[in-house]
């Protein structure tokens, strides 16, 4: 199966384009390689509560949405170093935050 994607910078952008688009606030934390980096999308809203999602390969040959790690509200700085060191050891990946409610529908293909 060929995985047909769209470069990273142009899925970025529209993300972030559609959740400004609804009033919500969208910013690219780290910016990766241009064609194919990978992608880690933070979800919040009002800035707490962030979920990262990667896409991951699943068993079909594709690659699905995955929920990587929910910040622990007794625990907030663990998530922000676990997003660090993500984005240390993948230098072509991008960071990308949407603080808006119900966020993931701005992802593509999550829904």
């Amino acid at each position: 199966m060929t995985d047909a994607r769209l470069p990273a910078h142009l899925e970025v952008g529209a993300m972030i384009r559609a959740v400004e688009a609804s009033g919500g606030f969208a910013t690219v934390l780290k910016k990766g390689e241009r064609e194919a980096g990978s992608i880690l999308v933070i979800t919040c809203e009002k800035g707490r509560d962030s979920t990262l999602y990667e896409r991951m390969p699943d068993l079909d040959e594709g690659r699905r949405w995955t929920e990587i790690r929910r910040q622990d509200p007794e625990n907030p700085f663990d998530f922000n170093d676990y997003v660090e060191k993500r984005g240390r050891q993948d230098r072509d990946c991008w960071v990308v935050e949407l603080d808006i409610a119900n966020a993931t529908q701005f992802i593509p293909g999550m829904t």
